[in-house]
């Protein structure tokens, strides 16, 4: 369905012809002169880029035009075109520009008819601003705003690291290494992480990308506190320093490339002194890349896409561009056949809930007993408690709570005491504080494995993301058809169904961007046959590392191979030893090397049993992601070539894996080291921008996690495509220091004592066995808490009695039994009411 709103206001039909090859052509004779937008949707949603939008001119001929779909939208990686109309417009100068988040090479051809067919190859997504000027002057409509999206493209980088390295002097043990953390800053003032390690020699060296010649200084801390011969000085000389100018790359696959081969360029680092040489890739498919170093420190580096286009390849030394970066290539050869499929779906806003309201989570887990499902809810202030699981039909369930105060809670959802795919959640009672992508949080069993010829599932959760567009895409093998139910609480559900077995990629997109995680790699297997009849029995709840365990598998008459395979938490595979125990059971024996939860792949015929994979936890897995919490001032707005930290508490969350990613307009040197209260997190931004950080603990994101992080400053790394850093530590068991907090946390009050009021007689004199009375007035002051004590020669006064009589305003009254001077205390929360305390003379 299509239609065009007019500069007037007025709705016009355009017509809608269909191609018969999968496309359709819109046409429109314009009526009016000025901006027109054109609707377009499939479905009732809007197709990508919709609304777009175009000038129509009244003009005779003489003046100079332009049309073309390049001015409106475009695609990353693909030409966009557009033509001029120069025709009878006298002679001048034809001028154009385009700007934009990439470089875009421009081509003109003259068409001899008055005419100029133009070009351009926009290597990013965003909004670029198409310039035409004839004469010095902008023509009508210029500059134009062409949207690009990003579809369908893929990357894939490496980096390859060349530091500087200095021993460090003193002598220092391998257990200190790790609670030590180590920063050098420049001439410049520019403050870095750097990284100890051990040197051949034995000795312990800090290892640092130089960006300046000069004097730098070197500080290594333990606790915060300079450890011996700390701070020290050393000397960079101007040919350390890296320079990307001098690195020089040849080879012709920097122009052009086959696909599924390899195609090979070198790079030459030898005369541009020490520095960390980062590279990726993006085009249509995901290229696979090597990199082979030869002794003489010239990198061979090749390159295999699967599918032809137009590739853009980012280069980079010591964080800047080398000559000729970001190169783009053009990829010829076959193709893999890999069909794409896709849906958009408009997402409202949820509704907002309030302190005392009924609040729900939902989410679809089919096959399953909701008697092993268990919930918790944990408020701002620390509290933790059971929540409700209802099962509200079949494979669908939703936890309910009723929030005691405003702000993120933590909704850990666990089955047979494992989290579910997505838990712990973040829930917001009361206003949303951010929105975007980066909130929103997938999860099912659709996302790791599916089986042909049938639907499989997962949950979306957009709720924390406030409104915009979720797009669905799957590429794979065969051709998908996806569907959407929406379950109008800020969760759907999604389901597809392809034919073909093989790997398919899940692209799940909000607003134009990537979801984390995303895109999603599923293998999908053939059709089940017989593997459906297979049973698991007498699985173990846990197991032990060193020590073996078995269950059962039943085959209730099915007929073929049956394999197992256990997968640790760090990723090593390894086999279990099946046996016969008689006729149609068999036992399936393994052993786990080390602690956490494991994952059981049961194969029958190469197909997964539907019971698998099999979750197991092995030791005393207490690593919950549920409890880990970040705070400082590295999670706000930061400043580039500033070094700066969060802390990340893991107390009272077990011990396990601690995984932190950053991703942003530029690398960040990141360290991690061990602080009390779990561990703390170091890192300088190069470029501005946005940066998301992602915090994973035993591999599930923590509640916040990714946080969203703004960089403001000069740029001291060119900005290309996203770069990725990460640090990964193997976390010890932390407690607090209090132990647990017993019963409630104070509400967060925000009051200011100065602005209350306070009259009446028993603020200056009292007398005996009477109603003394005075009235506290706390209107204007904000919330908090009213305190009254009254004390006496002989001790408290016998009686006090407050009433409050409505918006923050207070009647009080006392009654004393003894002569003598007292002393009327009046706080609002910890703060006294001016006036306080008051001398009364009984």
């Amino acid at each position: 369905m299509a239609e065009i709103k007019m500069p007037s206001g007025h709705v016009d039909q355009p017509v809608i012809e269909d191609n018969r090859d999968g496309t359709v052509s819109i046409k429109y004779e314009p009526r009016e002169e000025g901006i027109h937008e054109l609707y377009v949707k499939y479905n009732g949603e809007h197709v990508q880029g919709s609304p777009y939008k175009f000038t129509v001119d009244s003009i005779s001929s003489g003046y100079v035009t332009a049309y073309g779909s390049g001015l409106v939208s475009g695609v990353s990686g693909e030409p966009s075109q557009f033509t001029i109309s120069t025709k009878g417009a006298g002679a001048g100068g034809l001028s154009m520009s385009v700007e934009g988040p990439s470089k875009a090479e421009i081509t003109c051809h003259d068409n001899k008819d008055g005419t100029v067919a133009v070009s351009y190859l926009p290597t990013a997504p965003g909004e670029y601003k198409v310039s035409i000027r004839f004469g010095d002057k902008h023509i009508r409509g210029s500059p134009f705003i062409a949207k690009v999206t990003g579809e369908g493209r893929k990357r894939n980088q490496i980096s390859v690291g060349s530091c500087s390295e200095v021993t460090l002097p003193g002598k220092i043990s391998d257990n200190d290494i790790r609670s030590l953390n180590a920063s050098i800053q420049a001439p410049s003032g520019l403050e870095e992480p750097c990284f100890l390690k051990r040197l051949p020699s034995g000795n312990i060296g800090i290892s640092f990308t130089p960006r300046e010649a000069g004097q730098h200084i070197v500080s290594v801390k333990k606790m915060g506190v300079h450890i011996q011969n700390s701070p020290f000085n050393i000397t960079v000389q101007e040919q350390e320093v890296g320079d990307a100018k001098k690195v020089q790359v040849s080879g012709t696959a920097l122009k052009e490339g086959k696909t599924h081969g390899e195609n090979t360029f070198t790079v030459d680092t030898r005369n541009a002194g020490y520095g960390g040489l980062s590279l990726s890739i993006e085009g249509p498919s995901k290229a696979e890349i090597q990199c082979a170093d030869s002794k003489d420190g010239v990198l061979a580096i090749s390159y295999k896409p699967t599918e032809p286009g137009y590739y853009i390849i980012n280069l980079k030394f010591a964080d800047h561009h080398v000559e000729g970066s970001p190169f783009t290539v053009k990829v010829t050869g076959e193709g893999s056949n890999r069909q794409r499929e896709k849906i958009q779906r408009q997402r409202d806003p949820a509704p907002l809930t309030e302190v005392g309201t009924n609040c729900k989570l939902t989410f679809k887990m089919p096959g399953i007993t909701s008697f092993d499902l268990a919930a918790t809810v944990t408020s701002p202030g620390g509290v933790s408690e059971d929540a409700e699981i209802q099962e509200v039909e079949d494979g669908l369930y939703s936890v309910h709570f009723v929030p005691k105060e405003l702000g993120v809670h933590t909704v850990s959802v666990k089955y047979r005491e494992i989290h579910i795919p997505g838990s712990p959640f973040q829930f917001t009672v009361g206003p949303l504080r951010d929105s975007g992508a980066h909130l929103v949080k997938a999860g099912g069993t659709g996302l790791e494995r599916g089986e042909a010829g049938r639907f499989n599932e997962f949950n979306v959760w957009t709720r924390e993301a406030g409104a915009g567009q979720l797009a669905i895409s799957l590429e794979g093998p065969s051709k998908a058809e996806i569907d959407f139910k929406d379950r109008k609480d800020g969760s759907c559900d999604v389901s597809y169904k392809v034919d073909e077995p093989g790997e398919y990629r899940i692209g799940l997109k909000f607003n134009e961007q990537h979801i984390p995680d995303s895109p999603f790699k599923v293998y999908i297997s053939p059709a089940v046959g017989d593997a459906y009849l297979l049973e698991v029995a007498q699985f173990p709840d846990s197991a032990q590392v060193d020590k073996p365990a078995q269950f059962y598998i039943r085959f209730n008459g099915a007929k073929g191979e049956l394999d197992a395979r256990i997968i640790s938490p760090s990723g090593k595979t390894d086999d279990c030893f099946i046996q016969n125990i008689d006729g149609d059971q068999y036992s399936i024996r393994f052993m786990p090397r080390e602690n956490g939860v494991h994952n059981i792949n049961v194969k029958f015929n190469g197909v997964h049993i539907p019971a698998s994979p099999l979750r197991i936890k092995v030791g005393k897995d207490d690593a919950d992601p549920a409890a880990v919490h970040a705070h400082g001032p590295g999670l706000g707005s930061v400043k580039t070539g500033a070094k700066t930290d969060l802390i990340i508490d893991t107390c009272n969350a077990g011990a396990g894996i601690l995984a932190v990613t950053m991703d942003g307009p530029s690398r960040v040197a990141m360290d991690c080291t061990e602080v009390e209260e779990g561990y703390k997190v170091r890192y300088t931004p190069l470029a501005p921008g946005f940066y998301y950080l992602s915090i994973k603990y035993n591999g599930a994101h923590i509640v916040c996690s990714p946080f969203k992080i703004e960089a403001t400053g000069g740029k001291i790394a060119e900005v290309g495509a996203q770069e990725t850093s990460s640090v990964t530590v193997e976390t010890v068991q932390k407690v607090s220091k209090s132990g647990q907090k017993q019963g409630p946390v104070l509400p967060n009050f925000k009051s200011d004592a100065s602005k209350v009021t306070s009259k009446g007689m028993g603020l200056k004199k009292a007398y005996l066995n009477k109603h003394n009375q005075f009235t506290v007035h706390a209107g204007d002051a904000g919330n908090n808490i009213l305190y009254v004590g009254i004390y006496g020669p002989k001790g408290p006064c016998d009686e006090v009695q407050l009433k409050h009589k409505g918006k923050n305003n207070y009647e009080c009254w006392y009654v004393v039994r003894d002569r003598g001077d007292y002393i009327v205390i009046i706080k609002w929360g910890e703060e006294h009411i001016p006036g306080s305390p008051y001398k009364v003379e009984v």
